[in-house]
């Protein structure tokens, strides 16, 4: 087994993130197994001084991974090559709608589509509605042609979900390989065996085994897990308050005590030192786990 960390390199880490990554290299090394890190940086918010600041947070904690730090920015040609073939093989087609247009189309009566998933209207242009969009200046993203089928996959954590394909982006407008297509490449030339990450990701999921199995490539297994709230039920984020490792710090907390908080969100005993952390791998066992999101409390 392969386990991995994608984080984006936007920001501090708070919580949350901190959490999710503790599960991640837990999930790994109760395996022996190795444990990769992955910048996914193909964000235009991306801060080169959060790069270094994030791998420092995940070694204050007593964390740790295995081989160099991969950074997306710098395999642009893997994805290039992927988007290749799949042109290649007629399975894209270009796409002007707007992401207001998008979620108007989903939101009309009578529509029998999820929130957010494309009803595929640039599929069916005329040679003349292509000509005016191409004379428009607006720069077309590249879908992926499907059929609306239905994947299946078992969850380690969740269990049994399945979902419907839509036409998803690979490449938006501006030549950005977009994210769906990107986490599966990476995966594959990783050798990843394993995804643990936040379960907001798991609606996704059955686009990127749609992929995988278009591109030939072995799809990884999942773990999906809860998130970490704010009191009043929504999602962490830093603007909650003193929710990052340097906030918790200037409180008079250590290292070893942020460790403690999140052990103790997951109902692991807390430990005396971070000498004790492989003990606590070798204790892991994930059914064990929480089912339900961490509200933390300021």
């Amino acid at each position: 087994m392969t386990g991995r960390w994608a984080p984006s390199p936007t920001g501090e880490f708070h919580l949350g993130n901190l959490r999710t990554g503790l599960l991640a290299w837990l999930f790994a090394r109760s395996r022996q197994a190795n444990f990769l890190w992955r910048f996914e940086d193909l964000d235009g918010a991306v801060r080169p001084e959060f790069y270094d600041l994030q791998l420092r947070d995940f070694q204050s904690i007593g964390l740790d991974w295995d081989g160099p730090v991969v950074r997306q920015s710098e395999r642009l040609k893997l994805y290039k090559d992927a988007l290749e073939e799949l042109k290649r093989r007629g399975l894209t087609y270009r796409c002007w709608c707007t992401r207001r247009e998008i979620l108007e189309a989903t939101a009309a009566p009578h529509a029998q589509l999820p929130e957010g998933a494309y009803s595929g209207t640039c599929r069916k242009l005329t040679a003349k509605q292509i000509s005016d969009h191409e004379r428009s200046g607006r720069n077309p993203a590249l879908r992926l042609v499907t059929e609306g089928q239905t994947v299946q996959l078992q969850d380690r954590q969740l269990g049994a979900f399945s979902g419907a394909v839509d036409d998803f982006v690979l490449c938006r407008g501006d030549s950005t390989p977009s994210y769906n297509l990107v986490v599966v490449i990476d995966d594959a030339e990783m050798g990843v065996t394993e995804v643990v990450r936040g379960d907001d990701l798991l609606p996704s999921t059955p686009r990127q085994v749609y992929l995988s199995e278009l591109l030939g490539i072995q799809s990884p297994t999942y773990a999906h897990v809860p998130l970490v709230l704010n009191e009043s039920g929504n999602r962490l984020a830093k603007r909650d308050g003193a929710v990052t490792l340097s906030d918790r710090l200037m409180l008079g907390e250590s290292e070893l005590d942020v460790l403690n908080h999140l052990l103790s969100s997951l109902a692991i005993p807390n430990i005396g030192s971070f000498q004790e952390l492989h003990e606590v791998v070798q204790d892991f066992e994930p059914r064990n786990l929480p089912t339900s999101a961490w509200v933390f409390d300021l």
